[in-house]
């Protein structure tokens, strides 16, 4: 596991200790291999003084690797230069034994990310180079020349080799963390698109539960009025009035029954009816409320325009007499549909300026939520007010299979 930059990173006893036993476990074994081949070289004998001080610096050597973890930048140099003071004072053939510690403290400060590695490893290599040509020459093995040849090569081999380990080890780490944070950013982002759909879904169910609301609600406003000014006077109409206000609720609440079913995918649940064949019905609604609707309808029908298109028209005109009915009550409204060219279907809502005042300014989401289905189906929707004070809505879908027949003329419906 990485651990985190503003975490203390541990400590490392085990590698101390494991250093520790290895090179002074060499330490005191070398007289036991010098006494057996005296070609090793000039080896200090137990006791002695040179002895005693190299000893001492494998272990102030393995104690400082410690920290190698949590003060690399430090512990690196340190471990690097504790040698030069056996090299001085007692150089002998056994000062090899101190790179055990100084490979170990490389390879994990490089894995543990050291703060200025192009600093610090420059440095170590440094040391580690001028303790063993130190060593060298004052001991008597190397000449100078020979020894600034040699140093720099050994410390390239105990500085060189764990750090190429290192690096090795600490890419695939990051390899290792960067598929993970990757996977986590994926998993981010299938949350966010989850959360955008279920948010557009949402949005869809409101502008559905909008529209059928705004439909029936108000012509059953529309109806209660009637028959609050004519339960006195005309008792007969009154009566005809409430059960069209009954009608109208269980209308809604059938269309609300239909989208619940869809809304749970319930495949024995109906489908509401939401085709431009269903405009005249739409209108006769509105026509019994007492709204004075003209219609015109396509001799030809709606042929070519698919069942999503249609559903964006019928949507459109029952958003639209809503508005009127709410926004311009007593106006005369004209529904027309017909064909456009041979590639679209034209649906225009207009009504004239109203008798009375209206409900004021809606707050435009039945305009947004039109305008988001024509988009959906690539219709094209312009709405606005006319000249003579009233407003129009006007959209054009397309067909999907344009045919010689879509180009018939309207005709106007009977008005009652």
């Amino acid at each position: 596991m990485r651990i985190p930059p503003s975490a203390p990173r541990p400590l490392n006893p085990m590698a101390a200790a494991g250093c520790g036993v290895v090179s002074l476990a060499l330490f005191l074994a070398i007289p036991l291999a010098g006494a057996a081949d005296p070609t090793l070289g000039d080896l200090p004998s137990p006791g002695e003084g040179r002895w005693w001080l190299l000893g001492a610096v494998l272990l102030v050597q393995a104690v400082t690797a410690v920290q190698v973890n949590r003060r690399p930048e430090v512990v690196l140099p340190l471990v690097a230069g504790v040698p030069l003071v056996a090299a001085w004072f007692g150089p002998n053939a056994a000062f090899s034994t101190t790179a055990v510690t100084l490979i170990a403290s490389v390879y994990l400060a490089v894995v543990a990310r050291m703060r200025r590695p192009r600093v610090v490893l420059p440095a170590a290599w440094l040391l580690v180079a001028t303790a063993q040509a130190c060593n060298e020459v004052r001991g008597g093995a190397l000449t100078v020349p020979e020894a600034l040849l040699a140093g720099p090569a050994q410390a390239l081999v105990v500085v060189g080799l764990p750090l190429l380990a290192g690096s090795v080890v600490a890419a695939q780490r990051d390899a290792r963390d960067a598929r993970e944070q990757e996977a986590r950013a994926l998993r981010r982002e299938q949350g966010a698109l989850l959360e955008a759909a279920v948010s557009q879904q949402r949005a869809a169910m409101s502008r559905e539960l909008h529209d059928i609301a705004a439909h029936h609600l108000s012509g059953i406003a529309l109806m209660a009025a009637v028959i609050d000014r004519r339960i006195d006077s005309d008792p007969a109409a009154a009566k005809e009035a409430a059960r069209e206000i009954r009608q109208q609720s269980t209308a809604v609440l059938d269309d609300l029954r239909r989208l619940v079913g869809l809304l749970r995918e319930d495949p024995g649940a109906e489908s509401p009816v939401a085709a431009l064949e269903a405009v005249p019905e739409l209108v006769a609604q509105r026509r019994a409320t007492g709204a004075e609707i003209d219609l015109v309808l396509p001799e030809s029908g709606t042929d070519g325009v698919g069942p999503l298109a249609q559903l964006v028209a019928y949507r459109a005109v029952q958003e639209s007499l809503a508005n009127a009915a709410a926004h311009a009550p007593g106006a005369r409204c004209a529904v027309e549909i017909g064909a456009r060219d041979r590639d679209r279907v034209q649906v225009v809502v207009r009504d004239g300026a109203p008798a009375a005042a209206g409900a004021g300014p809606g707050g435009g989401y039945g305009l947004l939520g039109m305008a988001e289905r024509a988009q959906l189906v690539g219709a094209d929707l312009d709405y606005g007010p006319t000249a003579g004070g009233g407003w129009e809505v006007r959209l054009l879908l397309p067909r999907e299979d344009p045919s010689p027949a879509a180009s018939a003329p309207p005709t106007p419906e009977a008005t009652a």
